[in-house]
């Protein structure tokens, strides 16, 4: 029996692998998928944290859970932290697969166009005129900036998770790419407005010997979108080695 451990994405927490978990497990895998630090039914740390805090934590949870040997699957910013953990401690895990892993966060066009509309609407929606359209000015200048998930941050999460968000996004973790030397499958979605598919094209590029399939039709949420598509590609890749 093979033992499975995923690392979700910003947002609601591990709950949105549930059915790809339920698929794992109804082959014999055995599946651990924990809520991270701050998400879903976890409590959020008693400081803001950085990606070396997350793969400090996740090093201790696979410590009390006795995973020695384990094949790690990371999505989003849980892929950030997989590959930061798998360029650390390699010999804990078989294979690594990278479901539309964060590993930057790109300032385009399009953010800096964003930000600029933020400070001009600063000095409008702060009046006490319109300071009751601020709510709704925010969710459209985060979805402009692709900073969805801040401005979901905004509506759910304390201080402390705001600031880990600040600190996360600043780190570039392409560096590590190189230095994975484990079997890896990257699964991206052709459509993904988040993750930008060439972003998978990177880490093909700077991951020896990885595998990359891309996901047609797929967008960011593939766990959510297509799970019987993602957990047949984890299932191949992992069964078939």
């Amino acid at each position: 029996m093979n033992t499975i451990l995923i690392l979700h994405g910003w947002g609601i927490g591990s709950k949105t692998w549930v059915k790809v978990k339920e698929i794992l497990e109804g082959r014999g895998h055995k599946v651990y998928a924990p809520d991270l630090p701050g998400f879903g039914d976890s409590p959020a740390p008693e400081k803001p944290w950085s990606v070396d805090d997350y793969v400090r934590w996740v090093l201790n949870y696979c410590k009390k859970n006795n995973l020695s040997r384990f094949f790690l699957i990371g999505h989003s910013f849980g892929g950030g932290i997989a590959v930061k953990s798998a360029s650390q401690f390699p010999d804990m895990i078989k294979m690594l697969v990278l479901v539309a892993a964060k590993l930057r966060r790109q300032k385009t066009i399009r953010y800096y166009g964003g930000m600029i509309l933020a400070r001009a609407g600063n000095l409008v929606f702060y009046t006490p005129l319109f300071s009751f359209l601020r709510p709704l000015a925010r969710k459209i200048l985060y979805k402009l900036i692709g900073a969805k998930d801040y401005y979901k941050l905004e509506l759910n999460k304390a201080y402390i998770m705001k600031e880990t968000f600040k600190k996360v996004v600043k780190e570039d973790l392409t560096g590590h790419l190189a230095k994975i030397n484990i079997p890896t499958l990257i699964i991206w979605g052709k459509k993904d407005n988040i993750t930008p598919v060439k972003d998978a094209y990177l880490i093909n590029r700077e991951v020896r010997g990885s595998k990359l399939e891309i996901i047609e039709n797929g967008r960011h949420a593939l766990n959510l979108e297509a799970p019987e598509i993602l957990a047949e590609k984890i299932i191949k890749f992992i069964e078939g080695n």
